[in-house]
């Protein structure tokens, strides 16, 4: 009997094999891909890591159909295509960041990844054979590599002069070897994992673990590159290693990278290390937002990856969904042009058009709530990923569910518990106001406790200078950072902030900074005519404590929401300061008489005002100085309380730069003298227009006739704002008990104010 059951069950087999070889060749692949599909314990199954075997079935149905996805894929096809036209180069590396190695090696990278991508949507092999033979080349290549000659990185690779982007490659060539995988043969795949992929993967690890083992956007990127390869060549050892980093390993804590940032100080590393330190709650990064853009494609390409393949980690739950908010935690941190702000070190014109947020944008509608208003964004960005959540994006755009992404006042805490300080946002209609008091920011922060800057519509009206770099342009400093990000951009002079006796906060060192962070004492914003914010710094100058509180109010009285900003400073002993503001623009008015020196000279030696030009010198006549200027067809105003002991000065950025590194723009700064506790009050004025074409101004002047402290006491402090028409409006803060439910009373010029909240005006 079991002889006959044994025979009913091959002749069956044999039956099947039969029928499947007699189908025509559509019907197999019909039958193929149920079978694989079924199968979903088959570890061979790829691609499987970004874009997924299920997710080519389902782009290939809607090819044709939806128009994003198709131009994106029409655009990359091109752009491949003319790559394989022009013959491969895998050039010996010797380049610094801009040079012709450097720039052929990452060019590879992603026309490797894309190209893979091609060959599963369009079924066609010459794309799986051009990465095949350039992945070949690669191998052969590798293995005779030594590390790179240049030597400035404290941990080279060697394609690339820096592990940093020897991981960048990587973490693209994991994603074309998952779409090539079965294209190639169990041999050819051995070849590459044994000689190139495992070998590549130990060198950015455990063969450097200054690198690896950290917590910084650098060691984010080694740790997606080890883990993605290992999930596609299926190596828990890899894996892990991603995941929690090298086992085992103690480093020198007190080691730094070229940054100056310490290396391994509390001995945390791993993937799921870079998620829980670096974000807060609310999903911002303390590196700021120019390196959390930078950082976001490795945390959520791998993210992906370990979805698809390791779906019970539940990465995208991982510390309450920190992943997914941080997408919208840096979209808000971008101005009305989708540029993010500049805080720490970043490069100005950087914005959610770059690559990085089109992953991150389809990443978090695909994997979390389907927000329609990303949808927004990414008709902007008028292009999607080719994999599985830019099919979605694609499909919800075809569908017509895109909604605005409204951008509204939010208060972003700092720290991996929200507790190290934070970043406000104040928006009222067209103005936006960046306040930072957040911690500092890793080896990429500045001293710049306090600061603010300043938009309208997109356009800076105050500005934070920034990071001192030409990003991969070799002819300055080979695309790295320059000295001068050193000597001026992280320097406190060089920021809206109140510099104490020309020093920097912290004395510009990163291992006291990175002790200390702001303290928030108050955010408000739900009235929509007064937003503020207000936080309190006591550790940037021993014995001093700064408390600046800032508004963006919006008075019928006047054209457009205007700013005031109270900075109260108590000190134990008496100090000199210096407050300035970086306005962008032609002067066109002061209240004020000023001299101009025949020669130019720097105004200090070092702490950044080596690099300070006096353009200009006055002593202030009145208690309310006041200068106007223009800037891209609109008009501002600066209203600043005075004493007659102030000295006001022009400044310009440029002095000791001899190779013009720095860019040469204005400020304006008050000095205030043998101060103890003192006070700077200001208001900035948003206000009229010029056109060149009718050669007409409109509202050109100020709407400010006097600004008045009326109160400040320890615990209360109260301007008063007359305008030209003699309204008066009165904003009392409060300094201590800054609750959303306090309740206060206060008698001022005889007239007692009674309120609930952290402030009032009226």
């Amino acid at each position: 009997m079991t002889k006959k059951i044994d025979l009913i069950l091959k002749y069956s087999f044999f039956l099947l094999v039969f029928i499947m070889l007699s189908c025509n060749n559509k019907e197999t692949t019909v039958i193929k891909n149920k079978i694989l599909k079924d199968n979903s314990n088959a570890k061979e199954a790829h691609p499987k890591l970004i874009l997924t075997a299920q997710g080519v079935k389902e782009i290939r149905a809607q090819l044709g159909s939806i128009p994003i996805f198709d131009k994106t894929l029409q655009s990359v096809k091109e752009e491949v295509d003319a790559e394989i036209a022009l013959g491969i180069d895998t050039p010996i590396p010797v380049d610094y960041s801009g040079g012709y190695t450097h720039v052929r090696h990452k060019s590879n990278m992603m026309v490797m990844q894309k190209a893979g991508v091609l060959y599963q949507i369009l079924d066609d092999e010459k794309y799986a054979k051009y990465v095949k033979d350039m992945l070949m080349q690669y191998e052969a290549l590798y293995k005779t590599l030594p590390l790179h000659p240049k030597t400035r990185s404290y941990a080279r690779g060697k394609l690339f002069w820096q592990c940093l982007n020897d991981s960048n490659w990587l973490v693209y060539v994991s994603q074309a070897y998952d779409c090539i995988y079965n294209y190639l043969t169990k041999e050819e795949r051995d070849i590459l994992e044994t000689n190139l992929f495992k070998p590549f993967a130990d060198h950015i690890s455990v063969d450097s673990p200054q690198f690896y083992q950290r917590v910084h956007n650098h060691s984010t990127w080694g740790n997606a590159a080890v883990g993605m390869i290992g999930l596609v060549m299926d190596n828990q050892e890899l894996i892990d290693r991603a995941l929690y980093g090298i086992k085992d390993l103690k480093l020198d804590t007190n080691k730094k990278d070229d940054d100056g940032g310490f290396l391994n100080k509390d001995g945390k590393a791993g993937f799921l290390a870079n998620i829980e330190e670096p974000f807060s709650p609310d999903g911002y990064y303390n590196e700021g937002p120019y390196y959390q853009r930078y950082a976001m494609y490795p945390f959520l390409v791998f993210a992906e990856g370990l979805h698809n393949v390791k779906p019970e980690l539940k990465i995208f739950e991982y510390k309450d969904g920190v992943l997914l908010k941080s997408i919208n935690a840096l979209l808000n941190l971008s101005d009305a042009d989708g540029d993010f702000f500049p805080l720490n070190d970043g490069q100005k014109g950087m914005s959610y058009y770059t690559s990085a947020l089109v992953t991150a944008v389809d990443i978090s509608y695909h994997f979390g709530t389907q927000d329609p208003g990303l949808l927004s964004i990414a008709q902007k960005q008028d292009r999607v990923l080719l994999d599985d959540s830019g099919l979605a994006v694609a499909l919800g755009i075809k569908n017509n569910q895109a909604k605005p992404f409204t951008k509204k006042s939010i208060n972003l805490s700092d720290g991996p518990n929200g507790t190290q300080g934070g970043v406000a946002i104040l928006r009222n209609e067209a103005i936006e106001l960046v306040f930072k008091y957040a911690a500092q920011g890793s080896s990429h922060g500045h001293y710049d406790k306090l600061s603010y800057s300043l938009y309208e519509k997109g356009e800076e009206i105050l500005q934070d200078y920034g990071l001192s770099r030409f990003v991969n342009i070799e002819q300055k400093g080979g695309g790295n950072y320059l000295k001068e990000n050193k000597t001026w951009a992280k320097q406190t002079i060089a920021h809206n902030t109140v510099t104490q006796n020309e020093t920097s906060h912290f004395d510009a060192k990163y291992e006291v900074g990175s002790q200390h962070h702001s303290v928030l004492n108050y955010f408000s914003s739900v009235n929509d005519n007064v937003q503020v914010a207000s936080a309190k710094e006591t550790n940037a100058y021993p014995g001093t404590e700064l408390l600046r509180t800032m508004a963006i109010i919006k008075d019928q009285d006047f054209e457009k929401p205007y700013v005031l900003d109270i900075m109260k400073i108590t000190s134990d002993k008496a100090n000199k300061y210096d407050f300035p503001y970086y306005f962008l623009g032609q002067l066109i008015q002061t209240n004020f008489d000023y001299n101009v020196p025949a020669t130019l000279n720097p105004l200090g030696t070092k702490n950044g005002y080596q690099h300070l030009y006096v353009e200009a010198t006055a002593n202030a006549t009145s208690e309310n100085t006041q200068l106007s200027w223009l800037n891209k067809g609109k008009f501002y105003t600066l209203t600043t309380l005075t004493d007659t002991n102030d000295q006001l000065y022009f400044t310009r950025i440029g002095a000791n730069d001899p190779d013009f590194n720095l860019r040469r723009e204005a400020a304006f700064m008050l000095r205030r003298k043998n101060a103890k506790n003192t006070i700077f009050v200001s208001t900035i004025e948003a206000h009229g227009s010029y056109s060149p074409v009718t050669e007409s101004a409109i509202s050109s002047n100020s709407n400010i006739k006097q600004l008045e402290v009326v109160l400040n006491t320890d615990v209360y402090t109260a301007i008063q704002i007359t305008n030209i028409k003699g309204n008066t409006k009165l904003f009392i803060t409060s300094n201590t008990n800054a609750s959303k439910t306090g309740k206060h009373n206060v008698t001022i010029n005889d007239k007692n104010y009674e309120w609930s909240g952290s402030y009032y005006f009226k």
